[in-house]
């Protein structure tokens, strides 16, 4: 049997609820019968309710099958609802590939590192609360970007967590200068919300529009190998220099 586990971020909520839900229902078994239809109905949602936040803020255990960078990972689970080529005009401020995942309150909200590396950007942007899939909710919500930078690379990869309607919590983990390492957890964001990672021009996207994901598991890109990248440009320089030499 898997052993269950809450997350930290629940810890204050679980509590407070619990008690505000155990004095309800003291009070209802004290001025009625424990037999009332008011008692029992209280006493079954707040069951309900309870046994919903304790699944909401699950945290189950990732064990890791790799490590590999050249292996994006997703950093949430959900559903894919963006893959389109934009321009990212907060620190890249050229063209990326965006992949959005949208986390419904069924998901598990813990959100996790999609590769190694050191984190060299973190920054907190307070905004809207527009539903989460709403195309301008990467702009205007609440949101928090961050970017992780392979030092063996030049590879860097932002991550943004984006409030939604009802999510109006986010954490984050990181500070800049330090290490993470992919599949680690760095972030968690109440109540239904979306992650947004920018990718690479050149990375290879593994996922489809309306696909579930895990994060710390499904593979959202793949990256070229560098010396295959390499050869790759070697030999589109070695055409184009014969190219030339036929035209002369």
């Amino acid at each position: 049997m898997k052993k269950f586990k809450v997350h930290k971020e629940g810890y204050k909520i679980l509590l407070v609820t619990g008690v505000v839900l155990l004095l309800l229902n003291a009070i209802l078994h004290y001025f009625f019968n424990p037999a009332h239809l008011l008692v029992i109905i209280v006493g079954a949602v707040s069951l309900l309710l309870y046994g919903f936040m304790l699944y909401f803020f699950r945290n189950p255990k990732l064990i890791l099958s790799f490590l590999d960078n050249r292996y994006i990972l997703a950093p949430a689970d959900g559903k894919i609802v963006v893959i389109e080529e934009v321009e990212e005009p907060e620190y890249f401020k050229d063209r990326r590939i965006q992949v959005s995942i949208f986390m419904s309150p069924a998901n598990v909200h813990v959100n996790r590192s999609p590769i190694s590396g050191v984190v060299k950007y973190t920054k907190y942007h307070p905004g809207n609360y527009l539903v989460a899939w709403h195309p301008k909710s990467s702009e205007l919500n609440e949101r928090f970007t961050s970017v992780i930078a392979c030092p063996q690379s030049e590879l860097e990869i932002l991550v943004r967590q984006i409030a939604g309607k009802v999510a109006r919590k986010i954490s984050n983990y990181l500070d800049e200068g330090e290490e993470t390492i992919q599949g680690w957890e760095f972030g968690f964001i109440k109540f239904g919300s979306r992650v947004d990672i920018f990718l690479p021009l050149n990375a290879d996207i593994q996922v489809h529009l309306k696909q579930k994901v895990k994060g710390g598991k499904t593979i959202l890109a793949i990256l070229p190998d560098e010396d295959e990248q390499e050869e790759k440009q070697h030999n589109n320089s070695q055409t184009g220099a014969v190219t030339a030499a036929k035209q002369v």
